[in-house]
């Protein structure tokens, strides 16, 4: 059964980096679109960065020169190294991958105080 689970997620202060992790059970990152959204208490949920297949990337505006995604295809995990953490970057964060057929995570929370 294919699962995607998040970690690295707690909470911080504002300045202050996590890295989160991606790990792919019954399922290959390898030739697939990927990403990372977020969602807080009565916002959309926005897409943050993506990792396409061919290999190119897209960042928020909003976290462009912050956050960087990444793929360890020999540990078959994605990450998401964000750098220089906000308040408004306080949300549950997503990761997704799939050709077709898009694959979630279960989430992990980031706060981020002031």
């Amino acid at each position: 059964q294919v699962q995607l689970v998040e970690s690295g997620g707690g909470s911080v202060q504002a300045g202050g980096s996590l890295r989160l992790s991606c790990t792919a059970s019954g399922f290959s990152f390898d030739g697939t679109d990927m990403g990372w959204s977020r969602q807080a208490p009565g916002n959309e949920r926005e897409l943050v960065s993506t990792l396409s297949y061919d290999g190119t990337t897209y960042y928020a505006d909003s976290v462009k020169g912050r956050f960087t995604i990444s793929l360890d295809k020999t540990k078959n995990q994605l990450y998401l190294q964000m750098n220089s953490l906000k308040p408004e970057d306080t949300a549950v964060y997503y990761c997704a991958a799939g050709q077709g057929r898009v694959y979630w995570g279960q989430g992990t929370q980031v706060a981020v105080s002031s």
